[in-house]
């Protein structure tokens, strides 16, 4: 483990999961405090950085209602140029954000270029910034040069850690991604160590919602929304079930959880 984030584990554990537990529960002030009072005390850590990006982006995505699932559903609402209105003071945050992040994990890797932690800070960044960019600004193909350097740093990360099972998030989202597009696309967009299987997909994600120290439940999301577009309401269900039972304060989850039954009666 990197020096950085074995110091942050032994020292502020309770911290990381007090805002992780705000962020699913989409209490996003409080995770917000909360990660703005350990970085006061720890301004180098890069994970902690990415996570107050990423609380920034759920934030907006709950806003512009781009987390419902009739959203991730319906291919044309994504690819839809109709412009929705972000907030300006918001973005220049989510950004200034990423940036830090980005700083404090090429620090790390300057002192030890074999640091899988930074690396995979490094993809989270810009996993943040890939999903900004394809979803708020509708600039997917302005996304893609993002979307692959994310998937390059989670791959150089898991060469180094394989046990680093948070880091299997990216090449799930990857490779559901590329498993999406028709095959004349795929052929003009590739990335690292990724086939477009999306059953392998699949398993990655299910290896961070079983094995992952912070990113288990959004994967189960995005298990959720994935199952729900491949036609499979009851293992969509079973995520949401598992999520609302974690994070009974979030409104979105238990909506979400209520049409997935009335799917299943039908």
């Amino acid at each position: 483990m990197a020096p950085l984030l074995l110091a942050f584990v032994l020292t502020s554990p309770v911290a990381l999961d007090r805002a992780f537990d705000r962020l699913y529960n989409f209490d996003f002030d409080q995770a917000d405090r909360i990660l703005a009072s350990h970085l006061n005390a720890a301004p180098d850590d890069h994970f902690a950085r990415c996570i107050q990006a990423s609380s920034l982006l759920f934030r907006e995505l709950d806003r512009l209602a781009i987390l419902e699932s009739e959203f991730f559903a319906d291919d044309e609402r994504i690819k839809d140029k109709k412009k929705l209105k972000p907030d300006p003071a918001l973005r220049a945050r989510l950004f200034a954000a990423v940036e830090k992040a980005r700083a404090a994990a090429g620090a790390a890797l300057k002192n030890n270029p074999e640091d899988a932690d930074a690396m995979f800070s490094m993809a989270l960044s810009l996993g943040i910034q890939t999903d900004y960019l394809a979803l708020v600004e509708k600039r997917q193909l302005g996304s893609l040069s993002y979307a692959k350097q994310s998937q390059s740093w989670a791959a150089r990360a898991l060469r180094l850690n394989p046990g680093l099972h948070d880091a299997y998030l990216t090449p799930g989202i990857s490779e559901y991604l590329m498993g999406s597009l028709p095959f004349f696309v795929r052929w003009f967009v590739r990335m690292e160590d990724v086939d477009g299987d999306k059953q392998k997909a699949i398993r990655n994600l299910n290896r961070v919602a079983a094995d992952g120290r912070y990113l288990g439940p959004f994967a189960r999301i995005l298990l959720a929304l994935i199952y729900l577009r491949e036609k499979e309401p009851a293992a969509s269900h079973a995520q949401l079930a598992r999520l609302a039972r974690d994070y009974p304060e979030n409104p979105l989850i238990r909506k979400e959880l209520v049409k997935a039954g009335k799917l299943l009666t039908k």
